[in-house]
């Protein structure tokens, strides 16, 4: 049985993306696997690194949980999909903390500023962004196959992924601006939204991240 590792350092939302993992891999031949154990993850042939909370804690965590180069080694050799603070941390920094990244991917994570603010319907923006948003691809990539452009996915963050190259942002949304919303490079995939509880079009990501062959 080919494994899908979750990668479990403490702070990741792991049941859900665990549960939508194993629903999109029916008669795919893979399993969902959350695991702990460097060794799971160097052996599994697709990872997948979640997040939720402060990126300094998520830092601190993926040290001290001794999986942090288990996931710099996926992310040299096989498809990983990072997911909401998940994405965050696949930069090179971060101002909450600040904290660094892992540096995979160049670039910063900011803070929403939006104080003051009104949206079009003339209520405030507020912080975190939460919600449902549209998400536009701003990149082709095999990851968005049979997903419509503008789809609806669901947000929960303060902060957000600004890349160093705009090539490497591969879906944007707009909440006061226009924000990377996905990452891409190579054999890594992120999302600043959360595919587990983006109903269909996330699980049809999920899918794709099994087949996808960087």
């Amino acid at each position: 049985m080919k494994t899908v590792a979750v990668v479990d350092y403490g702070m990741g939302n792991l049941r859900s993306v665990s549960q939508a993992v194993q629903h999109a891999a029916r008669e795919t031949g893979y399993q969902a696997l959350i695991t702990s154990r460097p060794d799971e993850v160097r052996a599994a042939e697709r990872v997948v690194l979640p997040g939720q909370g402060a990126m300094p804690d998520c830092m601190r965590e993926l040290r001290a949980s001794g999986l942090q180069e288990a996931v710099l080694e996926a992310a040299a050799a096989k498809p990983l999909f990072g997911v909401c603070v998940g994405m965050q941390m696949l930069l090179d920094r971060s101002e909450e903390g600040p904290s660094d990244g892992l540096g995979l991917i160049g670039g910063e994570v900011l803070r929403f500023r939006l104080e003051g603010r009104l949206q079009p319907d003339g209520s405030r923006y507020k912080v975190p962004h939460m919600g449902w948003n549209r998400v536009a691809q701003a990149q082709p990539h095999a990851m968005w196959d049979g997903i419509a452009d503008g789809a609806w996915f669901y947000f929960v963050h303060s902060f957000y992924a600004r890349p160093s190259d705009a090539r490497h942002s591969a879906g944007e949304a707009d909440y006061g601006g226009r924000f990377t919303a996905a990452l891409a490079r190579d054999n890594i995939f992120a999302t600043q939204f959360h595919p587990e509880k983006s109903a269909d079009a996330g699980l049809a990501l999920y899918r794709n991240f099994l087949r996808w062959n960087p």
